[in-house]
């Protein structure tokens, strides 16, 4: 049975194990985190001492995720604008050992219960390269959907221009399911 839980600086050499390569780092988001490869004190340091790069005091929350066999995945949450019933997750992964096993989608199905419940977000929206599949699939099947009127954005991810596709799900959406 999956499991969340806030994270620890112990966790960051997880999240590093599951960076194996240049291509994961830039499609988890990495390069707010500077050049690959990065180490845990790196990590470490943007969560504990620069709040996640959040300008809000209360508003980012790291979280771990894990069963009976150790930890397994982590994302964050945060909230955008000052508005705190618009949430954004970020800084999705899972370990690629248990890929395939629905863990992400579990992970983010609980992160949302949280988002929803317990903060009392009214929507939770993401954005994932259009060149990493297997992600957005895994975001399809927790609840999200596309969303009418995102802004059209692009990063470069490995030397190439990719486009971000904009997921959000509401609450009423989640619970509806």
């Amino acid at each position: 049975m999956l499991r969340l839980r806030p994270y620890k600086p112990q966790d960051a050499k997880y999240i590093i194990s599951w960076l194996k390569d240049v291509n994961v780092f830039e499609l988890w988001g990495g390069k707010l985190f500077g050049n690959y490869p990065i180490n845990e004190d790196i990590i470490n340091n943007k969560y504990y001492n620069n709040n996640g790069d959040c300008a809000e005091p209360d508003n980012f929350y790291p979280f771990i995720a894990f069963d009976e066999s150790g930890v397994v995945g982590h994302f964050i949450m945060r909230y955008l604008n000052g508005d705190n019933k618009l949430f954004r997750f970020g800084w999705v992964i899972v370990d690629d050992t248990k890929r395939d096993q629905k863990y992400g989608q579990e992970m983010l199905k609980l992160g949302l219960k949280y988002a929803f419940d317990v903060l009392k977000a009214d929507k939770v929206n993401l954005g994932v390269y259009e060149n990493n599949p297997l992600a957005l699939n895994c975001y399809l099947k927790a609840g999200f959907h596309d969303y009418e009127g995102a802004p059209e954005k692009f990063d470069e991810v490995d030397g190439e221009k990719v486009k971000i596709i904009e997921l959000e799900i509401s609450k009423s959406e989640y619970y509806s399911d």
